[in-house]
């Protein structure tokens, strides 16, 4: 058979929805939403909890997610009920995906959401008297700074690293301190006291520019780690939601690791399609990406896939 032919068939295979996923039917211009829920969707343990707690905390929006679930195993469902209780009332605006990750969180059960939550340890020591303060918070969400890279490849592992690296304040940004009564010089730094079981990263690719007096979108390229090491627990990369455009008009894609065959499919409002090329290049798992914004890991689930 002619190369071209073979070719230009490989393509359209590529390019079929695959009819054992489903993807999602929504009112308007949902896709942030959309990919949020697939990527829970496709964490098996949230899945699980949400089918065991539905029952029990009516407060909770479980039941919703449940019954969305359940079709989403044999159909494409509507997203209706859940836009609707996450008081969504203009289907056509664009909205942060981040942002609608953590509402869904918060108003799921604690069993459920404990999946994705984790806890931080805030320590601030003044340089005067040497003593140390302690505050802890839990987070959904580990926001990393890309700023200084728009000209330059941003990689993902290192700027998780910067994110826990001491920090020194000084000058205009002294903090005050009870123990000296006075503004000091201080050390900032964090660490993880909770481990989540499945980690989510956040690129922040939006910033406020001072020029522009407004926010504008980050392009830069980044390399996208395929294990983390935090707080002495590895984490392997199975989901990635992607965003195209800018503040004014983007669009949300949702990349996901099926934990059933070890394949990656793109999720695309109602469309599903594999993308092992753009993960396995040349034998090799890697991911080099100009859109990449949520990254989410899960603890060792995916090692063995991965070697």
């Amino acid at each position: 058979m002619d190369r071209l032919v073979v070719k230009k068939f490989r393509e359209k295979l590529e390019n079929l929805s695959i009819s054992d996923y489903q993807g999602l039917d929504s009112p308007g211009l949902t896709c942030y939403l959309n990919c949020v829920l697939q990527v829970l969707f496709w964490t098996e343990e949230f899945r699980e909890a949400v089918k065991r707690c539905s029952g029990n905390n009516s407060t909770s929006i479980d039941p919703l997610l449940k019954e969305l679930f359940e079709n989403l195993e044999k159909k494409r469902p509507q997203t209706h009920k859940i836009t609707k209780i996450l008081g969504i009332r203009d289907v056509y605006e664009q909205r942060d995906a981040a942002e609608y990750f953590e509402k869904i969180l918060c108003h799921t059960s604690p069993e459920a959401s404990k999946i994705f939550k984790g806890e931080l340890n805030h320590k601030t020591t003044c340089h005067g008297c040497k003593k140390s303060s302690d505050s802890k918070s839990f987070f959904w969400i580990l926001p990393l700074a890309v700023k200084d890279y728009n000209h330059k490849t941003y990689n993902v592992q290192q700027g998780l690293e910067g994110f826990f690296k001491v920090q020194k304040v000084s000058g205009e940004n002294q903090l005050y301190c009870n123990s000296c009564n006075q503004k000091q010089d201080a050390d900032l730094e964090c660490e993880v006291t909770q481990s989540p079981e499945a980690l989510t990263l956040l690129l922040k690719r939006f910033t406020f520019d001072s020029k522009h007096k407004g926010y504008v979108k980050l392009q830069c390229t980044a390399d996208v780690a395929q294990t983390v090491d935090v707080a002495n627990c590895r984490y392997d990369l199975y989901a990635v939601v992607d965003h195209f455009g800018d503040l004014t008009g983007g669009h949300y894609t949702a990349d996901i690791k099926s934990f059933e065959t070890g394949s990656w499919y793109c999720f695309n409002d109602r469309s599903v399609k594999n993308v092992d090329s753009k993960y396995f290049i040349n034998g090799e798992n890697k991911l080099r990406s100009h859109t990449a914004y949520l990254l989410m890991y899960m603890k060792g689930k995916f090692r063995v896939l991965l070697s």
